[in-house]
């Protein structure tokens, strides 16, 4: 019997091949509709074609109407019969582009009959009733792209701007030369050898070279036009409103800015023609209200920050914060510091005598001195092996701690440092933020690293901010703020947006703040930084702090005047005074008003 039907079973497939044997059943009408249904659904515009009569205008239609809705659109097609016409189906789509946006409709398609095959007969009204040949359909996030990232007083810093998008292809590479010359007044790293880079390692057509902004590209459009290979495309981008412009606390915001338009967005769904031109709109949904990202930045002091920070050849950095709210006021670095990363808020380097602030509150807190404490201030110390020098070895004597401070000498530190427990400092500066873990929208930071000093070698040199103590700038700006406010302070940068930390905010004790605001204002009027005397109400205190081979130091500078809390730190300044003259350039006018 089995043998019997072998060749019926061959016969069968050699007269039909895969395509199945008409011999043991005869789709119908119906089953064409319902292969059309399930092959859309699956989005899969070679096997939906290949269902309906025309299979290569089916296909163009149907992938042009794939790609229109997107990669990330799910599609359902239901299939019902509409009366005792088994030869027409009702076809019911379903869009689904992703929470509360569905788009839905029916369309009408018939089964034509040719021998013992059923296909569907293709219209372009089978994928909506108002689909005409040459149109597609075109779905669209609808955002406000217009929302601007402002400063605290609503001054914009980042918008959304047209921008020309210059590419180059790659069959005319010999027109590298002449496209570096005309965009080199904009960015002194293109050449030609750097636009043939882009073009190794990829079997790209065409690479980006740069994207002008419509000023910069009005300027030199004619030119590039000339060029053989080149192409000039109009986008948007979001860019700073004033070109000058550059703060590495910037960088984090166009995704705050994404994310909020993101959960604004409306949505559409519109037929165009092939020109791209709107003819039908099948669904539109407006996006929601977006009101400005504001931000704590001040446009002004972050202005005079970078021209600080700009007349410095050396690496210089400046972070300013808010005592009263732990807003982030300004964050500048100039081109040498910006080509070392956001050293700003990642650098990690050792703070010098700018730590003093936390030795000495440490040593106030615990009772080993008060302001008036006659310390002695020699030109060295020995502790465990580990001679401490002060600067050039001065020797003040004995002096009140006040003195020793406004001085800043390393032997009086050292000493202190000596007496106290080896948790003693790394508490003390998670008091002020230093080594705590902040998650700031919109930013990535550290603040430092101060671990327990387990001998009195270690203690010494820790307390006299070498050793394992790193800060960065943005952790002692983090660290003058939170004793201007006489509590640990939560930085921040986007407002309503919440800063989380690892610790949480602790009052510093009343005393230990006021005895140490009264020793950085004796710092400026009569100790290291008497060249800032004219800047009203300021404290600070400078540091230098060996690095490498300890040939060279970093130099900084941090304080506090007013509700402007702020660090400086030029990288191999070798002294603090380069900080100090960075840090008096940006404060003088930002308190002159």
């Amino acid at each position: 019997m089995t043998r019997r039907c072998v060749p019926w079973i061959l016969l069968c497939a050699l007269l039909f091949g895969s395509t199945g044997c008409s011999l043991f059943s005869s789709p119908g009408p119906q089953d064409a509709l319902r292969a059309f249904a399930d092959a859309l659904g699956r989005k899969d515009a070679p096997a939906a074609g290949a269902t309906t009569d025309d299979q290569g205008a089916a296909t163009a239609a149907i992938t042009s109407m794939l790609n229109g809705m997107g990669k990330d659109a799910t599609l359902t097609v239901g299939v019902a019969q509409p009366g005792d016409d088994d030869k027409t189906g009702r076809l019911a789509y379903s869009w689904s582009f992703g929470p509360n946006k569905t788009l839905t409709y029916d369309a009408t398609a018939t089964a034509t009959q040719s021998g013992d095959d059923w296909r569907v007969h293709w219209e372009p009204t089978v994928l909506n009733p108002k689909l005409r040949p040459g149109m597609t359909f075109q779905y669209s996030d609808d955002k406000n792209f217009l929302t601007p990232v402002t400063d605290r007083d609503g001054q914009p810093l980042l918008t959304w701007q047209t921008v020309g998008v210059v590419t180059l292809t790659r069959e005319r590479l010999d027109s590298a030369a002449a496209l570096a010359t005309v965009l080199r007044p904009f960015d002194d790293t293109i050449t030609a050898e750097s636009i043939a880079g882009q073009f190794a390692g990829n079997t790209d057509d065409r690479v980006t070279v740069v994207k002008l902004r419509q000023d910069d590209l009005a300027a030199v459009s004619a030119q590039l036009a000339q060029i053989a290979g080149v192409s000039v495309a109009e986008q948007g981008a979001l860019l700073t409103a004033n070109r000058d412009l550059s703060s590495p606390a910037l960088d984090g915001l166009a995704a705050v800015w994404q994310k909020a338009i993101d959960a604004a967005a409306g949505w559409s769904v519109t037929l165009v023609d092939d020109k791209g031109q709107p003819t039908e709109q099948l669904a539109s949904t407006p996006p929601g209200d977006t009101p400005p990202i504001r931000t704590t930045l001040d446009l002004k002091l972050q202005s005079l920050a970078q021209q600080a920070v700009a007349k410095e050849a050396r690496p210089a950095v400046l972070v300013a914060l808010s005592p009263s709210t732990g807003g982030i006021l300004a964050a500048a670095q100039n081109a040498a510091a910006n080509a070392q990363g956001p050293i700003a808020f990642s650098g990690a380097y050792p703070p010098g005598s700018t730590f003093k602030t936390i030795t000495t509150a440490a040593a106030l807190q615990a009772g080993l001195a008060t302001p008036d404490t006659a310390e002695a201030c020699p030109g060295t110390v020995t502790v465990e092996n580990r001679t401490i020098p002060n600067e050039d070895e001065f020797d003040l004597g004995t002096v009140p701690l006040s003195t020793a401070f406004a001085k800043s000498c390393n032997t009086t530190m050292a000493a202190l440092a000596d007496q106290l427990p080896a948790d003693a400092l790394p508490k003390m500066a998670r008091l002020f933020g230093i080594g705590v873990d902040y998650v700031v929208p919109g930013l990535t930071t550290i603040t430092g690293s101060v671990p327990n000093a387990d001998t009195p070698a270690q203690k010494v040199e820790n307390g006299i901010g070498q050793g394992t103590v790193t800060v960065s700038p943005f952790g002692l700006a983090v660290a003058e703020a939170s004793l201007g406010h006489g509590s640990t302070v939560t930085p921040t940068l986007v407002v309503g947006e919440t800063t989380t930390a690892d610790t949480p905010s602790q009052p510093i004790p009343g005393p230990v703040a006021d005895d140490l605001r009264a020793m950085m204002l004796q710092t400026v009027s009569d100790g290291t930084a008497t060249a800032l005397q004219d800047v009203p109400g300021l404290g600070g205190k400078t540091g230098t702090a060996e690095f490498g081979d300890n040939t060279h130091s970093h130099g900084w500078f941090a304080g506090i005047t007013g509700d402007i809390a702020f660090a400086t730190l030029v990288v191999g300044g070798d002294t603090s005074t380069p900080a100090v003259a960075v840090s008096g350039d940006f404060l003088r006018p930002a308190v002159a008003g």
